[in-house]
């Protein structure tokens, strides 16, 4: 500690010693990182920072007594005569007993000439049946306002959230749910 008021009230870093001052918070912390000699570089993470990061996101995790996460990638693949024409595929997460209630539908993609053709359709429905045979209860997933806004609410899905002019071309971002 780094003193003390009249009022009894302790100067420490992030306390409200000096009122409502806009500039306390950014004082503290350059403060703190003189004294202790932090550096903040802009650069991608080496390979054992990544790990070190997964490990300490485990380490919290487990702090509120929710298990390290661990998930399985299911999909579905179309061919023609061998060839890829489509597929459905996403995330579930792992659990001691089968799998959480939520799955994450990652891609969907079917060949532009293909489309239309029921194709997107069937996909997404066997991942569906099969992800509830998993006792998954919801699918969720991001779609672009352009292409998959009404393919997804025509399956049945809901809007949950949606990012206005995510897009360079100005088009939003949505996310879409639906227990299945």
């Amino acid at each position: 500690m780094f003193g003390s008021s009249s009022n009894g009230r302790t100067l420490v870093f992030g306390t409200s010693y000096w009122g409502s001052n806009p500039w306390l918070p950014a004082i503290n912390f350059f403060l703190y990182d003189f004294i202790m000699n932090i550096q903040y570089v802009f650069r991608d993470m080496t390979e054992l920072e990544y790990k070190r990061e997964l490990a300490a996101f485990d380490e919290n995790r487990l702090e509120y007594g929710n298990p390290p996460e661990k998930q399985e990638r299911f999909g579905f693949v179309a061919t023609q005569d061998g060839i890829y024409i489509g597929s459905s595929s996403g995330l579930a997460m792992k659990q001691d007993s089968g799998y959480g209630k939520y799955f994450y539908l990652t891609d969907l993609l079917v060949e532009k000439d293909f489309r239309k053709k029921g194709i997107g359709s069937n996909l997404l429905q066997l991942l569906e049946e099969e992800m509830k045979s998993k006792g998954v209860e919801y699918i969720w997933t991001w779609t672009s306002e352009y292409e998959g806004k009404d393919f997804y609410k025509k399956m049945g899905y809901e809007g949950f959230i949606e990012f206005k002019s995510f897009y360079p071309s100005g088009h939003s971002r949505i996310g879409f749910i639906k227990k299945i």
